[in-house]
């Protein structure tokens, strides 16, 4: 009988243990348990990048700077290159929580953004960080209901579009007979310049110039050494003055987003605007590379003439115009929209400059 009462008080004190384990340990005075660990929120994040981008990397640098901050207590799973959700439908996979968190590109789905169109038009954007800087401020500013369905966390984009050929452009009459690779915005951007666009991807690009199927590209500096077409070009034009960009969402779902504590969304906030530089600056960085990349193969880097640049302003001038007819079309803000852009950029049109 003692030793069935010896194993009997081993067992309740064994599941005493257990039971402040699970539900908290005592406080060092004894009075009362201290409440456990909170449970880790874990967060899943679909990024069409893949792994090896500087801003796939840049992004997991963001979910690692959260998850610090917290104290661990949210983990955000990674899932580059489309893998979770393609790019042109990650947006929708993030309205629907098939991730949590979602970055791609508003262009991937024309027509479904129409008022922030108007962040990649040719505005002569001069760097990754000022066009990164600029979508996010104006899509705080404007608050569009377009992305009213999730929750942004803050927006980045690329360093402006330029020209590169196997020949020497210097003029809008030597883009003429040419053909030339765009997609999108770009391939209305060519046709406007008189050339003729060429639709394709990225990975099919560095055949098609080497094989002549188009005599140039139009695309940030950094793919010239990214997808490595600076070796089958010989000439960049800076048409950095009708420079257009790609802007990218960083958003939640809104289920999400508003399960997390108040100071867990802090802190996603406070993070985010830190990280809008830090992309900004990645861009930049990429660009650097790419521009360095082109001058150890000694190509030419053509800057147009004042006059030169007028005229591709002006050859590019009717897609603002559609951009804000379509816009009110749809009783969307973009005549103001695309004033405050140009405004920000120190570009507006000479008529209002004048009149100010």
């Amino acid at each position: 009988m003692r030793y069935v009462a010896l194993c009997t008080g081993i067992f309740l004190c064994l599941g005493l243990s257990l039971s402040l384990t699970a539900c908290g340990r005592p406080a060092p005075d004894g009075d009362a348990p201290v409440d456990a660990a909170p449970a880790v929120i874990e967060l899943s994040y679909s990024i069409f990048f893949p792994a090896t981008h500087i801003q796939c990397q840049t992004a997991e640098a963001w979910a690692q700077e959260i998850h610090e901050r917290s104290d661990g207590r949210v983990k955000i799973n990674i899932y580059p290159g489309g893998t979770l959700t393609p790019a042109d439908q990650c947006y929708e996979g993030v309205v629907t929580g098939i991730s949590d968190i979602g970055m791609s590109c508003f262009a991937y789905t024309r027509g479904r953004f129409p008022l922030l169109e108007g962040l990649d038009l040719p505005l002569g954007y001069p760097d990754g960080a000022t066009a990164t800087r600029l979508a996010t401020k104006m899509v705080r500013a404007f608050e569009p209901e377009e992305t009213a369905d999730t929750h942004i966390l803050y927006v980045h984009a690329h360093g402006p579009g330029i020209l590169a050929s196997k020949q020497p452009v210097h003029t809008l009459e030597d883009l003429r007979s040419l053909k030339v690779r765009g997609t999108g915005l770009s391939a209305k951007i060519i046709s406007h310049l008189g050339a003729t666009p060429v639709g394709m991807s990225q990975p099919e690009t560095y055949e098609a110039l080497q094989r002549g199927v188009v005599d140039a590209t139009m695309c940030p500096v950094e793919t010239l050494k990214g997808w490595n077409q600076g070796e089958v070009i010989s000439s960049v034009t800076d048409s950095s003055v009708i420079g257009y960009t790609t802007s990218m969402f960083v958003t939640m779902n809104k289920r999400a987003w508003d399960r997390l504590p108040a100071d867990i969304q802090d802190i996603f906030t406070e993070v985010s605007e830190e990280w809008v530089t830090r992309h900004g600056e990645a861009w930049d960085q990429a660009d650097a590379e790419g521009m360095a990349f082109i001058e150890e193969l000694g190509h030419d880097v053509i800057a147009l003439s004042e006059e030169e640049q007028l005229r591709w302003q002006e050859a590019v001038r009717p897609i603002l115009d559609e951009y804000v007819a379509n816009c009110e079309s749809k009783g969307l803000p973009g005549a103001a929209f695309l004033e405050m852009l140009q405004e920000e950029l120190g570009n507006a049109p000479a008529e209002e400059s004048d009149a100010a």
